[in-house]
């Protein structure tokens, strides 16, 4: 199957089959690409919580319009975004990226100072907001890679953020949740999504080119 093959396969799961298992290589392999996938900036201002816990992922489940994927996926994923920009976040970010290219420069010197200067500055909501922004390229990267292992998913809003970070103990972290992803296999007898067809818009009328 070709990578669109793969996401003509790929829907949002209904109804996972709790008994089995994703291996941990295509967990790890999602993870990967999720970890190196695009931020602004670079500073990949938010982490994933991988929950294989059956007594968390049900009181999650609770916080989360008791969506039965979360509790019968194989993993589930909570994407959590920083819940502000910090000069020890940003100049931690920077101070790694020297490290590992063992060089600095004017102008990333420069670009850090400016950073410093416009991010703590602005109040803590706009800088949160920015920051999951950055989670949801995240995503953008796991449902793909999901459906290149043919893994299910299903992407997440609707639930409690403040009851889920409660659950995890966030705010302790500095971190507040911002979608969910549980990741599994399809049960293709009761799911009631998985033989309809894929409904999107037509590329004359979702995409245009200037030239």
């Amino acid at each position: 199957m070709s990578l669109i093959d793969k996401l003509q396969w790929r829907y949002a799961t209904k109804k996972m089959d709790a008994s089995k298992h994703v291996p941990e290589d295509k967990i790890d392999l999602i993870l990967e690409a999720i970890r190196l996938t695009a931020s602004s900036s670079g500073l990949q201002p938010y982490e994933v919580i991988v929950i294989t816990n059956k007594g968390i992922r049900q009181k999650i489940r609770a916080a989360a319009n008791d969506q039965s994927q979360i509790a019968d996926c194989s993993h589930l994923l909570v994407f959590a975004a920083w819940d502000n920009y910090t000069a020890e976040r940003i100049n931690a970010a920077f101070d790694m990226t020297e490290s590992i290219r063992n060089f600095t420069s004017e102008s990333g010197t420069a670009y850090r100072q400016m950073l410093l200067k416009v991010y703590p500055a602005r109040d803590a909501e706009t800088n949160f907001t920015h920051a999951a922004k950055q989670a949801y390229i995240g995503l953008g990267t796991a449902l793909i890679a999901a459906a290149y292992e043919q893994v299910d998913c299903t992407p997440m809003e609707g639930f409690n953020p403040s009851a889920v970070d409660d659950i995890l103990d966030l705010p302790a972290k500095g971190l507040r949740s911002v979608i969910l992803l549980p990741l599994g296999y399809r049960n293709a007898d009761e799911d009631w999504l998985v033989k309809l067809k894929k409904v999107r818009r037509a590329k004359d009328q979702f995409i245009s080119w200037i030239k």
